[in-house]
């Protein structure tokens, strides 16, 4: 049976100098948005005896996750590899910033919870809709459809029996989730906004907003004739690094998070086409499909960044 350290004890220990080796276990992407400030991160998928023998010292090993599920499978792996002294924190992170354990926070990700109740649904739901209204010439769609639904419904079974997720091992993997920060962050956050705008429309039946059709020499002389306006819907960190001349700033991560009507009418004029543009056409999509209902005319500029600065627009560095 696993040992547990409540987060109150947790944070006791911590107050009276004692030493702690702890483990978060969840994705890099996942620490990278609030983590206790002491704790070393491994994921789950690469957690192995080599690398906590490493990082630990003389007293137990603690695990920390999300809620405490993956920290008891990480015990749990420990254990059959024949490190006995292991321990799970009882709630997570969230458990243990509430008990008073100092945390680092950083930028908000979507957990990986989440990512594959989203992912499931989809693939149910795409499933369901080929079943029903797909064609049986020349390929048998409802039947591949049923197929889709009842693979995915039995592997939602899997999982409940064994506790045990291949869908999440395969989302932990991803791209998306093993970027906590910095430049692999921007490297990768357009692929996780296409990634799961796909996902998202798959189980919708709408996807993000779709790119423009207008030309880049449209785009061009439509903001020459002071009829359009250009934003930029990356991160003040890229921003800072280059961005098109004339161009306003206004992140996805700020949208996502709600603006007031009264804050987006500084920036955003309603009696203009607005042009949005991203590092590579995912994030641009995103804040298209959010500003639109709001009774803009915005129209998402598919090519990034560095495609546009290629195709002439003039760019400058800084503010």
């Amino acid at each position: 049976m696993v040992a547990t350290i409540s987060p109150t004890t947790l944070a006791d220990l911590r107050r009276k100098g004692d030493k702690l080796t702890l483990i978060d276990v969840r994705t890099p992407a996942e620490f990278g948005e609030v983590h206790v400030d002491f704790a070393h991160n491994i994921p789950l998928d690469r957690l192995d005896a080599q690398a906590v023998t490493s990082l630990a010292g003389s007293g137990p090993v603690y695990f920390v996750c999300k809620s405490g599920t993956r920290s008891q499978k990480a015990c749990e792996k420990l254990l059959a590899a024949g490190i006995k002294d292991v321990v799970s924190v009882e709630g997570g992170t969230a458990a243990c910033e509430a008990a008073g354990v100092p945390v680092v926070r950083g930028r908000k990700v979507m957990s990986l919870e989440r990512q594959v109740r989203i992912a499931a649904g989809a693939l149910v739901a795409v499933g369901a809709a080929l079943a029903a209204f797909g064609p049986e010439s020349p390929v048998n769609w409802q039947a591949i459809g049923a197929g889709l639904a009842g693979f995915v419904g039995c592997g939602l079974v899997f999982a409940g029996i064994t506790d045990t997720c291949g869908m999440a091992m395969l989302i932990a993997r991803m791209p998306w989730n093993q970027a906590s920060g910095g430049a692999c962050r921007t490297a990768t956050t357009c692929s996780r906004a296409i990634l799961l705008g796909l996902v998202l429309g798959a189980a919708s039946g709408t996807a993000v907003a779709e790119h423009t059709k207008d030309s880049l020499d449209v785009v061009k002389q439509a903001v020459r004739e002071q009829k359009a306006v250009i934003i930029d819907v990356r991160e003040p960190d890229e921003w800072q690094q280059g961005h098109l001349a004339g161009a306003g700033l206004l992140p996805l991560s700020v949208l996502e998070r709600g603006v007031p009507p009264q804050e987006l009418a500084k920036t955003l004029p309603k009696d203009k086409v607005i042009y949005c543009y991203c590092l590579a056409g995912g994030r641009c999509a995103e804040a298209a499909a959010i500003l639109k209902p709001l009774g803009y005319d915005v129209r998402a500029i598919k090519p990034g960044y560095p495609q546009l600065v290629k195709a002439g627009f003039p760019a400058v560095v800084g503010k």
